[in-house]
């Protein structure tokens, strides 16, 4: 037989520390003036759209357009899967690029004429609207 083990005394409870004192409520920005951060950001933003409206390259990447471009050929002709070349993709990428963006210049000018600064889907719809069969896509 082993050594007799000694019982534990039952350990006290310990008083928790006292709860922290609410932090005092940050004071908020008048109407007037504009924080850092936000700033910041809209600064980032601009340049952004600023470099993104000079250069020429392609925004969508390539191999996801080839696969959604297949996939829309193959249920348009009922499973017959044709071959591509890499040029004809390349002219359908760009007109596709080109209308969308051509699509939502149209609709931002349609939101600044309602008074805001957000693009919502329904002035993607009216822009398409105005447009008609021939350029909206139906």
């Amino acid at each position: 037989m082993g050594p007799r083990r000694q019982k534990r005394k039952p350990e006290t409870p310990r008083r928790r520390p006292a709860s922290p004192a609410p932090a005092a409520p940050r004071p908020t920005p008048s109407l007037g003036t504009s924080s850092r951060p936000l700033a910041r950001r809209r600064h980032t933003v601009l340049k952004e759209i600023r470099t993104l409206q000079k250069t020429t390259h392609l925004l969508l990447r390539k191999s996801p357009f080839c696969r959604l471009a297949r996939e829309i050929c193959v249920q348009f002709t009922r499973g017959v899967d044709f071959n591509w070349q890499a040029q004809a993709l390349l002219a359908l990428q760009e007109a596709a690029e080109a209308f969308l963006v051509h699509l939502f210049e149209d609709a931002y000018l349609l939101s600044l004429h309602a008074g805001r600064v957000t693009l919502f889907p329904k002035d993607v719809q009216l822009a398409r609207r105005i447009r008609g069969i021939q350029e909206g896509l139906g």
